[in-house]
């Protein structure tokens, strides 16, 4: 249990009142892949492979255009090639890769998980990196019913989770293992690519 003083501690922090402002680096919640698929090793129907290159495109654009946002989604079943796709897209905009750790970002303190996403974020628009979500269900999962004050403050963290998403200038690619994602979800992110399991 935390005391008072370590609470407002946290909360000064959160707050960005204090003078202890810590430099979160990439690295410290995310790991770097070294892309090794491209496109053309990609096993891809002509609909996902337009979908991709439709990706890429946007993302050079909005690049040039003073880091708008690129947000995608890839859907499917694990070992459906979402990594693989990920991969490629940073190789062709020549771009580091990172996949994000969830286990650093997701706390179980009121607050810290929200803050991690927000340095996590804000680090990668500063390197001009891809960030991966890779399984990103716990982070961004939909709505539980609320039953209680927990289930309330978790949908408030979903939403804020969410919106901080939308605000960020860079490249973000979420994975999910839920062929229908919650809506909310699905209407802040631009594109969206099933992979399912190949016939």
């Amino acid at each position: 249990m935390q005391t008072l003083k370590q609470f407002l501690r946290r909360l000064a922090r959160l707050l960005g009142l204090t003078s202890e402002t810590k430099s979160v680096e990439l690295v410290d919640l995310a790991r770097k892949i070294e892309p090794q698929a491209s496109l053309d090793t990609l096993a891809l129907t002509a609909s996902r492979s337009e979908i991709l290159k439709e990706i890429i495109g946007h993302a050079h654009r909005a690049f040039t255009a003073g880091g708008v946002k690129t947000l995608a989604l890839f859907t499917g079943a694990v070992g459906t090639d979402k990594v693989l796709a990920a991969e490629a897209i940073a190789n062709e905009l020549q771009r580091d890769l990172y996949r994000v750790d969830l286990s650093r970002v997701v706390s179980k303190y009121i607050g810290e998980t929200e803050k991690n996403l927000r340095q996590l974020l804000s680090a990668a628009e500063r390197a001009n990196a891809i960030l991966f979500f890779d399984e990103g269900d716990p982070l961004f999962g939909k709505r539980s019913e609320v039953k209680d004050s927990h289930d309330r403050y978790a949908n408030i963290e979903i939403h804020y989770l969410l919106q901080q998403l939308e605000n960020y200038h860079g490249i973000a690619i979420l994975t999910t293992k839920e062929e229908q994602p919650n809506d909310e979800l699905r209407r802040r992110i631009r594109f969206v690519v099933d992979f399912p399991y190949p016939d």
